[in-house]
């Protein structure tokens, strides 16, 4: 690691300010991406301000929406018994993600802040329609998502929550990377009273995508052999030693309907 200087605020007004004043400083959340990337030297902030004292933890259910604080640990989400009852999907998504040391320490904002194009999380709260809110304003999920670790945060903001409708039905399916447990692809299946959302995640190089032409399908037929005749083009698609374009492609075709049985 390179020298740097740490701080722990116990304020978001302290953290932003920080975070805001120096475009060197790196917000420090679950990090189980920032901590091997600082081991690798492939990171050099000048300093590292730790967001685990400022609150941000807590899961809040209604009859219409799950909101979940940003520094709220996968094992949080995937164990909450009020999660699993109003979005089950979620729960499972977050009991996949890596392994029990990943989950014991990452968080949600911190892996939507990052947005790993093969994470877990971005594709349900592209898939659920979820909100997310900062320190700053609220940001529509069609909106959040940018590009591979692009997002539409800005400089020196933080991610507070994040809230999801509940839908009607949701499953998450889960093609997984034998050694990382990251998703070659992952699809996740929302079902609400206006249509269908599916977002896919490891398979693209821009990161999560929405599946238009599946939604359409599914929103007419929520059915697994509505989407089975719907081919997904490789052109776009990520070709590396784990998996070809063309097998991913094949992938998500065969995850998307396992993800709708399981609705």
């Amino acid at each position: 690691m390179y020298d740097f200087t740490y701080e722990k605020p116990t304020a978001i007004a302290a953290a932003t300010a920080t975070l805001a004043a120096d475009m060197e400083a790196k917000a420090l959340a679950g990090g189980q991406t920032f901590i091997p990337v600082l081991k690798q030297r492939l990171n050099k902030p000048t300093v590292v301000v730790d967001l685990s004292k400022l609150g941000l933890t807590g899961i809040t259910v209604t009859p219409s929406t799950v909101t979940i604080g940003a520094m709220t640990t996968h094992a949080t989400v995937a164990n909450s018994a009020e999660v699993q009852k109003a979005i089950p999907a979620l729960a499972h998504l977050a009991s996949m993600i890596g392994d029990r040391q990943v989950r014991a320490r990452g968080t949600i904002g911190g892996s939507l802040a990052n947005n790993d194009p093969s994470a877990c999380y971005p594709s349900a709260v592209l898939a659920l329609g979820a909100t997310i809110t900062t320190d700053r304003r609220t940001i529509a999920a069609d909106d959040y998502f940018q590009g591979m670790f692009t997002t539409a945060l800005e400089q020196g903001e933080i991610i507070t929550s994040v809230t999801f409708p509940v839908p009607e039905k949701a499953a998450y399916q889960k093609f997984r990377n034998p050694a990382s447990r990251y998703a070659m692809v992952g699809v996740f299946v929302a079902k609400f009273a206006a249509g269908v959302r599916v977002a896919i995640t490891g398979a693209a190089q821009g990161g999560v995508f929405r599946h238009a032409a599946f939604e359409a399908a599914l929103s007419a037929n929520f059915s697994p052999d509505a989407i089975a005749g719907i081919a997904t083009p490789a052109d776009d698609l990520n070709s590396d030693i784990h998996a070809s374009a063309e097998y991913r492609a094949h992938l998500i075709g065969v995850m998307s309907k396992r993800a709708v049985a399981a609705a």
